[in-house]
């Protein structure tokens, strides 16, 4: 029979064992045999073959090991620890200790320190999804650094990493991660079955992923979160999302999504909760603007010049006069314009980029006004149209508002205000059938689901975000429990 401690370690490494990057192993050159516990993404493993298991191997084959204490003459590392508290081996588990066990159904474990990737790139920086306030850690192509960098930000069995193989030619490792206990064992048994059915020769990055086992793939809009910031990742796990990774990508997909998610920032949660909501509206209401501003200038100086103010309407044909083109051929002028100069700023070097994007976008708007290609009034609802379209912190959604603008400017050229109505109707239609995992892509809207409003819209104080969204089906609803604040006559008394 096994004593309470030696269940509670024998139910830790039972749990540990069913991520892909724990490893069990037995040193068979020792009397009695003892068996190695660790993480391999955590430890080095340099250390572990030569001033480990070499040390163990030459200073102790063939002889009798009566307690672990001896093992402390035998290895040249420093930091041995002999003990038997779980909350101790549990905790030296995630950071970077080897577990060594005599016997299992004893309690006492040596913990051999091997803290890894000395002398590797740990992290990387944000620069697709930077942040004023709150960590910069990003991730970097190497799959084992970055279950690494995970791993050091929780210290429990629980995070789950599912290892498969994708690619008949590249044979890429492709990680699931989640949290047992709190994602839903339908969610992953989804990802890991459509990851399971892939049949593809190359997988290059984690975005090729994204499409192929998305739940529409001849959708415009991304289905999963793609971020390389670990905070990020972090808040999807314990939300109860699933993650998915690829070797040789720094990016991490997280499902299942719904649209709201795509506005959000991380540093949302880091301002107050006032700043965090307003700082959310104003990028939803930036995306709106920048999907429909040039279709509704396209609509009203074609169709509808009564919506028009009376102050407004003279500068306005004041600023066409001499414009020989429609209104719409003008405007898609302008829009392929900003797209060409937004392609070759991101293709070339970053300081050379930012410097053609500001000359260029001046040097072309100034030149199209005084040459009459357009109207200064929509130089200047393009280029704020373009500007907004960067406030989504998401790249891929950023791309798809991007891509609809030009459908809708279209429509409304055809029809006027009946085509814009048409356009938004058909988005509205699109995005409402859409699913991911089988969740319903605007939940919590449609779905209605008003308890989970709190954190769509706007970011409500954490006293009233202490249950996980329910579209995601946790296992466990409470993240944590809201303590009520304290009066100033209760301090005093205590």
């Amino acid at each position: 029979m096994l004593n309470t401690k030696a269940e509670d370690i024998e139910q830790l490494l039972q749990l540990a064992k069913r991520s892909s990057d724990f490893t069990s192993s037995t040193i068979a050159f020792t009397k009695p045999p003892l068996t190695i516990h660790y993480y391999k993404t955590l430890i080095d493993e340099h250390l572990l073959q030569e001033q480990l298991l070499r040390a163990i191997e030459s200073n102790a084959a063939g002889t009798e090991i009566e307690h672990l204490n001896d093992l402390k003459q035998l290895i040249t590392i420093e930091g041995i620890q002999i003990i038997d508290q779980i909350a101790e081996i549990q905790t030296r588990l995630f950071q970077g200790y080897a577990i060594i066990q005599k016997d299992a159904k004893d309690a006492l474990c040596a913990l051999i320190p091997l803290i890894s990737k000395a002398g590797l790139r740990k992290s990387n920086d944000t620069d697709n999804e930077f942040s004023v306030v709150g960590p910069k850690v990003g991730f970097v192509e190497d799959l084992d650094i970055n279950l690494h960098l995970l791993r050091s930000q929780f210290t429990i069995p629980n995070l789950i990493v599912k290892t498969l193989t994708v690619g008949s030619l590249s044979s890429s490792r492709v990680a699931i991660v989640y949290i047992d206990g709190i994602a839903s064992k339908d969610n992953v048994a989804i990802i890991e079955q459509r990851i399971s059915d892939i049949d593809f020769e190359v997988v290059f990055d984690t975005s090729q992923l994204d499409q192929i086992i998305s739940d529409n793939t001849l959708s415009p809009f991304p289905l999963f979160i793609s971020t390389e910031r670990r905070d990020r990742v972090i808040y999807s796990l314990i939300s109860g999302q699933v993650a998915v990774m690829s070797d040789g990508s720094p990016y991490f997909i997280t499902g299942p999504s719904t649209l709201y998610d795509f506005f959000i920032s991380p540093e949302d949660y880091y301002l107050p909760w006032i700043l965090g909501s307003f700082f959310r509206i104003i990028r939803i209401f930036g995306v709106v603007f920048s999907l429909f501003a040039s279709a509704l200038y396209t609509a009203i100086t074609t169709f509808h010049y009564e919506v028009i103010p009376q102050d407004l309407l003279q500068p306005l044909i004041f600023s066409r006069q001499n414009v020989p083109f429609s209104p719409v051929l003008e405007v898609l002028f302008l829009e392929i314009t900003i797209e060409f100069l937004r392609e070759a700023g991101a293709r070339l070097p970053t300081k050379i980029g930012q410097t053609l994007g500001i000359v260029g976008g001046i040097i072309v708007g100034q030149a199209a006004v005084e040459a009459a290609l357009a109207s200064n009034i929509l130089i200047i609802i393009v280029s704020l149209s373009a500007l907004a379209s960067f406030a989504t912190p998401i790249y891929k959604m950023s791309n798809t508002i991007r891509f609809l603008r030009f459908p809708v400017i279209i429509m409304s050229s055809f029809w006027g205000g009946i085509g814009l109505i048409f356009g938004i109707c058909f988005i509205l239609i699109h995005i409402t059938r859409l699913t991911s995992l089988g969740s319903p892509y605007t939940v919590p809207l449609y779905p209605l689901r008003p308890m989970d409003l709190r954190d769509s819209f706007i970011r409500s104080s954490y006293q009233y975000t202490n249950k996980r969204l329910s579209y995601l089906k946790p296992e466990t609803i409470l993240r944590y429990m809201p303590k009520p604040r304290k009066k100033k006559s209760d301090w005093e008394q205590e």
